[in-house]
């Protein structure tokens, strides 16, 4: 009898524990569908402060000088101001092998050949769970090392990916504070910023690592940078209007948080290995450039806020087309219900 009473007690607990988190999902989604809502103002597209992650193979030797001219014929006409190509990774002490980019000069010259007026920052990083330790502070001096290498073969900036880096790591900002001087241009890729309150927490406990940096640890980190790129894909969300809307949330929350001196790349899927079924369906260029377009629209006006696309050797036609279409030469949305906002900020 005794036994009866506690199981059935239990499932009443569990059932409201189910009751509870169907609740918080439904609410949660019904958050992110207005914000997914609305049409985007005229003037809210690229202002030609865009990025393109590029994979390891112009630097090793892969690519030619061919490569790129045809990637300037790509590039030229689009918002792409900025360029991180790929250079490391950095080895698990933190030192950088010069192996890993024997071409970085020729291809630094055929660069500023043809495309004189985008910038190119060295794409370095590492995992850094079960691998490279940040917290060691002889790693973080060889990565140090590293960065000043890089700059003397004539990079015009660092650009940093380290994952997954947790939330409140003084030991990231210090690495950050002290590659500072050694760059003309330092730009990180962050994870996304916790969207509502205790998501953080919630999903440390499932993944056992941070998914979302706190705001005020997002601030201290785009506060120490010139540049910060938001990894707004891999949501795990599976329908397109959810992802749309959460992509107004992270573009909004940056938009609110980070510094004006600093600018803000907001991540676009250019590629279609999601490891998940519903993956490719859900996220793509088109949803994270009208996303965009929806949070800069209530914003107001800001310079250095652009679209970075994820990455040059996975992304397709579409992609591309996608991109002009949806966030550097969009057509108006006539179909959608005017969306209110704050007033623009100058």
């Amino acid at each position: 009898m005794v036994a009866r009473t506690v199981i059935r007690h239990g499932l009443r607990v569990l059932a409201l524990a189910l009751a509870v988190l169907v609740a918080l999902a439904a609410l949660l989604a019904t958050a992110l569908r207005l914000q997914f809502t609305g049409a985007p103002e005229a003037w809210a597209k690229s202002t030609g402060n865009d990025a393109l992650w590029l994979g390891h193979a112009w630097v090793d030797g892969r690519r030619t000088e061919r490569d790129v001219e045809a990637m300037a014929v790509r590039l030229r006409g689009t918002g792409i101001r900025d360029v991180y190509v790929h250079s490391g990774p950095f080895e698990w002490d933190g030192s950088l092998n010069p192996a890993k980019h024997p071409n970085a000069g020729n291809f630094l010259k055929w660069w500023r050949k043809h495309l004189p007026d985008v910038r190119v920052s060295a794409w370095l990083g590492q995992a850094v769970k079960n691998g490279l330790d940040l917290d060691d502070p002889a790693a973080r001096a060889r990565v140090l090392a590293g960065a000043k290498h890089i700059m003397d073969l004539g990079f015009d900036g660092i650009h940093y990916n380290f994952e997954p880096i947790g939330d409140g790591d003084t030991d990231f900002l210090d690495l950050l504070d002290r590659t500072r001087p050694l760059t003309r241009l330092l730009s990180v890729s962050t994870p996304q910023i916790e969207p509502y309150p205790l998501m953080r927490p919630a999903t440390r406990a499932i993944l056992g690592h941070d998914k979302y940096w706190s705001q005020g640890y997002y601030q201290e980190v785009a506060g120490r940078t010139d540049q910060v790129a938001i990894m707004t894909y891999d949501s795990g969300l599976p329908l397109q209007w959810l992802y749309g809307g959460y992509v107004v949330r992270q573009a909004g929350l940056a938009l609110d948080l980070t510094p004006a001196a600093t600018s803000i790349l907001v991540g676009a899927p250019a590629y279609h290995d999601h490891g998940v079924p519903y993956g490719d369906a859900a996220e793509s260029v088109a949803l994270a450039g009208e996303a965009a377009r929806l949070a800069l629209s209530s914003y107001g006006r800001r310079e250095g806020f652009g679209l970075a696309l994820y990455v040059d050797f996975a992304a397709t036609e579409q992609d591309w087309k996608e991109y002009a279409d949806h966030w550097t030469r969009p057509a108006p949305s006539p179909g959608r219900e005017r969306r209110g906002g704050r007033a623009g900020r100058p």
